[in-house]
């Protein structure tokens, strides 16, 4: 089964190569291409019932040719892009940073936990649910302008909590 393969390949390699070099753009990377499908094609089980051999063969070339030239594009667009990002400041934060979220974040639940239940009610829900000032003053049964002083009052109370002490 083995030669079948290797007398299949060689049988269509100069087609494969005319059929992967307009994708790719040069004859270089179609050889490349045929040659990277010649070693998937040829690593398949002997018992992978392929009814199309031919086919599956041409299907891989035209795949990995579509993949180069995907990369080469993204390459062509910011050249040395690997490098670029290797230099990029990490995204998350220093233990430093971290630690302090963490203590911010507390201070914060402490605040809210300080607050009248109505005024934490609303505040959470308007601020941490996404709900409008309106659907809040219909649940808590209060009106609309009652809602938005609550909950300026809560966020008030919680950056007043953030504040270093200057004692």
């Amino acid at each position: 089964m083995a030669d079948d393969k290797l007398e299949l390949y060689l049988a269509h390699r100069a087609a494969l190569l005319d059929y992967a070099a307009p994708i790719v753009g040069c004859r270089a990377r179609a050889e490349d291409v045929v040659q990277e499908a010649w070693l998937r094609f040829s690593r398949q089980d002997e018992d992978a019932a392929i009814r199309h051999p031919a086919s599956y063969l041409y299907r891989i070339v035209r795949n990995l040719a579509l993949d180069l030239t995907r990369r080469h594009a993204t390459e062509k667009a910011q050249p040395g892009g690997d490098e670029i990002l290797a230099e990029l400041p990490s995204s998350s934060a220093s233990p430093e940073r971290e630690v302090s979220g963490q203590n911010e974040l507390a201070a914060i639940s402490r605040a809210l936990e300080a607050l009248p239940e109505r005024t934490r009610l609303a505040f959470e829900m308007h601020r941490l649910g996404g709900f409008t000032l309106q659907q809040v003053a219909s649940h808590l049964n209060v009106s609309t302008s009652l809602v938005h002083q609550l909950v300026h009052d809560a966020l008030r109370h919680c950056l007043e909590c953030l504040e270093p002490d200057d004692d």
